[in-house]
C-alpha cells in the first residue's frame, strides 16, 4: 500500500511526461520550458502554447490543442441533415449565424433548391451583422490583451446593440439556428430593419473615436507594428485565409473570388495592407466592418418583397450520391464543408475546413524570434476560436 505522503511513480512502460517550467534540454542550461495556457486569461479558449525560451526570446512555439473536442464531424454522421442544424452554429459560435446559413447554402446547393430574393438579402444582412460583432469582440479583447481596457467597453457596448438586433429575429443572442434549407425561419419587420439602420449610423460615429482612442497610442503601436509578420509565402505555406491573408496583402475574400449567397450583386471592397503584422491584421479587420455596412445598406435599399423561406419548410431531404464541396467567408477566413453522400437522410462523411486550424498553424514560425510579451499581441492578432480547431 503507498503511503499517502508518497510521490507517484510511474510505470515502466508510461509515455514521456511533456516538458515542465523547470526542465532544461540539449544540455543548455540557459533554455527551459513555460506552458503558457490551456487556462490563461490571453488565450482565446482553451489552448496551450508550450515555449522553449532562452530568457524572454522565444526559441520555439508548439501550440497544443484537443483540450476542448466536441466531435461535430461525428455527429454529422449520426443525425439527419436537419437535426444538424443547431451544430453549425457552434463550430465557430462568434461566426454562427455566417455558419448556419452557410450549411443551408450547401445543401441549396448540392440538392438545386431555390432561395427566394427576399431570404437571400436578410441572410446577408444577418450575416454581415454577424461578422461585424465578430469583429467588435475581437478588437475589444484583443486590445484588453495588450492593456487597453477603454476600447474593450465600447467595442463591447456597440456588439450589445447588435445581439439585441438580431435577438428579434432568431430568438437568440449567440448561437444561431436561424437558416433553413430554402430560406429563413422569420422575416424581418420595419423595426429590425431601422434598428440595423440606426446602428449603422452610430458604428460610424464611433470609427472615428476608435481611431483616436487606439492608433495615436504609443503603447499599441509599439506593440503591434512590426511583430508577429506573418507574409505572402508564409501565409500561403500554411493555407492562412481570411483577414491575416489579406494583411500579407493578398486580396483573397471567398464573397468576391468565388461568389454565393447574392454576393455577386453587392459592391464592396477587399481590404488589404502588405505588412503582415500585428497592424496591419488590426487595420483590416476594421476596414472589413466598414465595408460591411456598405453591404448591409444596399440590403435593405433592396430588399424586396416576397416569400422568406418556401411555401412548406423541409424537414427531411435526400441528396443526391457523391462528394461535394462549400466555402464561404466567416469572420476568420474561409470555412469548407466537404460533403460524402450516400442518397439517404445522414451524411457518410461531413469534413469541416475551418480557418482557426490554418491560422494557428502559423503561429510558431511568426512566434520564432520574438518575446514572451508578444505572444499575447500575436495570438490575439491573429483572431483563432477554439472550439472550431477542436471541433
Amino acid at each position: 500500500m503507498t503511503p499517502r505522503n508518497a510521490s507517484p511513480t510511474l510505470p515502466v512502460n508510461a509515455p514521456p511526461q511533456a516538458p515542465t517550467l523547470v526542465q532544461a534540454h540539449d544540455g543548455d542550461d540557459e533554455t527551459y520550458y513555460l506552458n503558457m495556457g490551456p487556462q490563461h486569461p490571453s488565450m482565446h479558449g482553451v489552448l496551450r502554447l508550450l515555449l522553449k525560451l532562452r530568457g524572454e526570446k522565444i526559441l520555439k512555439c508548439d501550440p497544443v490543442i484537443g483540450y476542448a473536442h466536441r466531435a461535430h464531424e461525428k455527429m454529422a454522421e449520426n443525425r439527419n441533415y436537419v437535426q444538424f442544424y443547431p451544430n453549425t452554429s457552434r463550430i465557430d459560435y462568434l461566426s454562427g449565424m455566417i455558419y448556419n446559413i452557410a450549411y443551408c447554402q450547401m445543401i441549396e446547393k448540392v440538392c438545386s433548391y431555390e432561395v427566394p430574393e427576399r431570404a437571400v438579402a436578410i441572410r446577408i444582412i444577418a450575416c454581415e451583422l454577424n461578422r461585424i460583432q465578430s469583429h467588435l469582440l475581437w478588437l475589444g479583447t484583443y486590445l484588453m490583451d495588450i492593456g487597453g481596457i477603454t476600447p474593450f467597453l465600447y467595442c463591447f457596448d456597440d456588439r450589445e446593440e447588435i445581439l439585441g438586433i438580431l435577438d428579434r429575429i432568431t430568438g437568440s443572442r449567440l448561437t444561431y439556428a436561424y437558416g433553413r434549407f430554402g430560406g429563413v425561419t422569420r422575416d424581418v419587420d420595419d423595426v429590425f430593419l431601422s434598428q440595423a439602420t440606426e446602428f449603422l449610423a452610430r458604428l460610424r460615429g464611433r470609427f472615428p473615436m476608435y481611431k483616436k482612442l487606439v492608433e495615436g497610442n504609443v503603447i499599441f503601436r509599439k506593440r503591434s507594428i512590426g511583430v508577429g509578420v506573418i507574409d505572402k509565402d508564409m501565409a500561403m505555406r500554411y493555407g492562412v485565409t481570411g483577414p491575416c491573408l489579406r494583411a500579407a496583402g493578398i486580396a483573397y475574400d471567398v464573397r468576391k473570388a468565388e461568389p454565393y449567397g447574392g454576393y455577386e450583386e453587392y459592391d464592396f471592397d477587399v481590404p488589404t495592407r502588405e505588412a503582415g503584422d500585428c497592424l496591419a491584421r488590426y487595420e483590416v479587420r476594421v476596414a472589413e466592418m466598414e465595408q460591411s455596412c456598405r453591404i448591409i445598406e444596399q440590403a435593405i435599399a433592396k430588399l424586396p418583397e416576397g416569400a422568406f423561406g418556401p411555401k412548406k419548410f423541409i424537414k427531411k431531404l435526400k441528396p443526391p450520391v457523391g462528394e461535394f464541396y462549400f466555402a464561404c467567408e466567416s469572420a476568420r477566413g474561409s470555412f469548407g464543408m466537404y460533403l460524402v453522400s450516400d442518397g439517404s437522410d445522414t451524411p457518410v462523411k461531413l469534413k469541416l475546413r475551418t480557418p482557426s486550424f490554418a491560422n494557428l498553424s502559423s503561429m510558431p514560425e511568426a512566434l520564432e524570434g520574438t518575446m514572451v510579451a508578444d505572444t499575447i499581441a500575436v495570438l490575439g492578432s491573429v483572431d483563432v476560436v477554439m472550439p472550431e480547431i477542436d471541433r
